[in-house]
C-alpha cells in the first residue's frame, strides 16, 4: 500500500499522496466531528467522533462519561446539532482499558457528510497501515484543530488495537479520543477502531502507544448495529 493522505482518508476519500507526522485538515467534508458534551452543570468535556450513517456518529464510551445530559455535534462550521440520543456499550468501564470503549450518537437530522464505514469483513493485521484523525490538542495543550496522520498497527487482540509513534508517524493526544483508526480494504478507507486511550503523561503524547476499541469485536459490532442498523460497511 502507498503512503496515505490522511486528511482525504478522514473525508471518505481514497488512497492519495504522501503525508507524514500528520497534518491539520479542511473541515469543509470531513467526516470526523468535535462532540461537545454537557452536564447537568454546563460543559463536561470535548471529544471526537466518525460519521457511520446520515444520522449517527461512532465515538468513545468515555467520552459521555457517566453524567452527560446532552451531546452537540460540530462539523467545523457552522451550528452546533444537538443529538436525539446517544449510548455507551454496555460493558464499557473505566478500569477496562480499550475494551468495549464505544459509543453511539444519533442525530435528528441527516448530517450531510460522506459516512466512512466501519470494516466488518475482516481483522485488522499488524503492520498494516492505518490512519488516526481527532480533533485532539496539541502537546502545548492549545485549542482543538482537526488532524490527521498515518501509522501502523503493532500489536491487536479480540478487544482493542495499538500503535506506536515513532519519527515517522502520528500519535494521538487529549480530544481526539472517539475519533476513528481507519485501515484500507479494497481501495477504500474503513473503520477498524475507536480512539480510547493513550499512555502519554500529560500533553506529551509523542513517543506513546495508543489503543483503540476494536469494532470488529461481535458485542461492539452487535452493539452498534443495534442502534444504527444503516451504518456503512465494509
Amino acid at each position: 500500500m502507498p503512503t496515505v493522505d490522511a486528511c482525504s482518508a478522514i473525508s471518505g476519500g481514497g488512497i492519495g499522496p504522501a503525508i507524514t507526522n500528520g497534518a491539520t485538515c479542511s473541515t469543509s467534508s470531513t467526516s470526523v466531528v468535535l462532540l461537545n458534551v454537557r452536564d447537568s452543570t454546563g460543559p463536561s468535556g470535548q471529544c471526537s467522533g466518525t460519521i457511520i450513517s446520515p444520522r449517527a456518529v461512532l465515538t468513545a464510551a468515555h467520552c459521555l462519561g457517566a453524567d452527560a445530559t446532552e451531546v452537540r455535534v460540530w462539523l467545523g462550521s457552522g451550528d452546533q446539532v444537538t443529538a436525539s440520543s446517544f449510548q455507551a456499550h454496555p460493558r464499557y468501564s473505566d478500569r477496562g482499558g480499550a475494551a468495549f470503549d464505544v459509543a453511539v450518537v444519533l442525530m435528528p437530522q441527516d448530517l450531510g457528510r460522506t459516512p466512512i464505514p466501519l470494516l466488518f469483513s475482516r481483522d485488522a493485521r499488524v503492520g498494516e497501515p492505518a490512519v488516526v484523525g481527532g480533533w485532539g490538542k496539541d502537546q502545548d495543550g492549545g485549542v482543538p484543530l482537526l488532524r490527521a496522520g498515518a501509522n501502523t498497527i503493532s500489536a491487536l487482540n479480540s478487544l482493542y488495537l495499538e500503535t506506536q509513534y515513532s519519527s515517522s508517524t502520528s500519535s494521538v493526544c487529549y480530544g481526539d479520543s472517539g475519533g476513528p483508526l481507519l485501515v484500507s480494504e479494497g481501495g477504500r478507507w474503513g473503520i477498524a477502531g475507536v480512539i480510547s486511550q493513550s499512555s502519554a503523561s500529560g500533553y506529551n503524547c509523542a513517543n506513546s502507544t495508543s489503543y483503540f476499541a476494536s469494532v470488529r469485536n461481535a458485542d461492539v459490532r452487535n452493539f452498534i448495529l443495534g442502534l444504527e442498523p444503516d451504518a456503512a460497511q465494509r
